[in-house]
């Protein structure tokens, strides 16, 4: 997820020469810089819980190069200036790995507090190509998929399985996250053109606009309702979009990105049907894949509650990918642990495979879920894997 933002290199100038990252060879640390008050907290908690369910397997199993894995935190309160002290706090208490926010923007500054330090960062489940070498630099990873690939997937999948030739476009314009789902998009639709699809129509709005009342009505003026709208928006403004589209009458296919995953915002919407979103791993009980099922009653024990949303699962996979680069490097020096991490394909993990190079430390090809919505109750309903991984030039804008 991404709010867009500027950064703080001024905040980082000015204070890192006052918090020295200090190696310690008898520990291993990993800190959180991430937002456990304000509005990220509802993103980086859970991410947060599983990848401490993660870091306890670790330990129980042995530790990481036969040392126990140490956690510190600091708190960002949601706010990009105290990102940066939160990153200086935990490097200044010895961390090895700094995970910061699923947001780039509100995770980079604690990022590039890392960079700086020369320490491995990875975003909980940041899905812009900035949370990477692109905009943080060459130690900056991020455990989630790109926003472009929900936005190709989608595209793709609505096409190929559910037989959707006419498309339109509606993009809110308030986040780098929005704007890559529909950057997928925009890149799968020639190719399915070619194929006989069409986009009918595209527009705009914002995420805080009380009512997209001109954008319904250009939809319900085109000469057939389209089979699909693909709605590149997250929340709070998808609640009041979607509510809007089914009360103005458009019955079409709704396709988003994985932002809008969880059955918390339901209520708001009675009844929502033929409504699709992609997952890396279903919250509602159903997931094909039985470790799946296990870990999600693991972390209902740890927790006290079910997960949220898809974006618990890459806290997971982030130090579950970690620790394998650190174990095959025999340290956690972070040049070596980049360059593990970069010769990772296909790596296996409990919420799919993961790939990193040197020119991305994203995913721009996964395996997703599909999960609909229907009557008002979620369900994953098949699943898909784009055609071909969204290139470099779809991605960097």
């Amino acid at each position: 997820m991404t709010y867009r933002t500027g950064m703080l290199a001024a905040v980082l100038a000015t204070t890192l020469a006052a918090y020295p990252a200090l190696a310690d060879d008898d520990r291993i640390v990993v800190g959180f810089a991430t937002g456990a008050s304000g509005f990220m907290e509802a993103y980086d908690k859970p991410a947060q819980d599983a990848a401490m369910i993660r870091i306890g397997e670790i330990n129980a199993a042995g530790g990481l190069l036969g040392k126990q894995i140490e956690v510190v935190n600091a708190d960002t309160k949601s706010d990009r200036a105290e990102g940066a002290k939160a990153g200086l706090t935990v490097i200044d208490e010895g961390a090895d790995l700094v995970v910061v926010s699923c947001d780039y923007d509100f995770g980079a500054p604690a990022a590039l507090a890392a960079e700086d330090a020369g320490l491995v960062s990875f975003f909980l489940c940041a899905e812009s190509v900035k949370a990477g070498i692109q905009g943080v630099g060459a130690h900056s990873f991020s455990a989630s998929v790109l926003a472009a690939v929900q936005g190709a997937t989608m595209a793709e999948w609505a096409y190929k399985e559910k037989g959707a030739k006419s498309f339109y476009r509606l993009l809110d314009s308030w986040t780098e996250y929005n704007k890559g789902i529909c950057d997928g998009f925009d890149w799968m639709m020639p190719k399915l053109e070619t194929q006989g699809a069409k986009l009918v129509g595209e527009d705009t709005f914002k995420n805080d606009d009380a009512s997209i009342a001109a954008q319904i009505t250009r939809i319900k003026s085109l000469p057939e309702e389209p089979d699909a709208i693909m709605l590149c928006t997250m929340m709070p403004g998808a609640v009041s979009a979607i509510k809007q589209l089914r009360a103005a009458g458009i019955n079409s296919m709704i396709l988003n990105g994985s932002g809008v995953d969880g059955s918390y915002w339901l209520s708001a919407v009675p009844d929502l049907s033929n409504f699709f979103v992609p997952v890396q791993g279903s919250i509602y009980g159903d997931d094909p894949n039985p470790d799946v099922q296990k870990f999600n009653t693991v972390y209902k024990e740890k927790t006290g509650t079910d997960p949220s949303s898809q974006y618990v699962y890459p806290g997971y996979s982030m130090i579950d990918v970690w620790a394998k680069a650190v174990e095959r490097a025999g340290t956690t020096d972070a040049d070596a642990v980049v360059a593990e991490l970069e010769k990772m394909k296909d790596e296996p993990t409990l919420f799919g495979p993961r790939t990193f190079t040197s020119e991305l430390h994203h995913q721009n090809k996964a395996r997703y879920l599909i999960a609909e919505t229907k009557n008002g109750k979620p369900s994953i309903v098949g699943e898909w894997t784009i055609s071909e991984p969204v290139p470099m030039e779809a991605l960097v804008k």
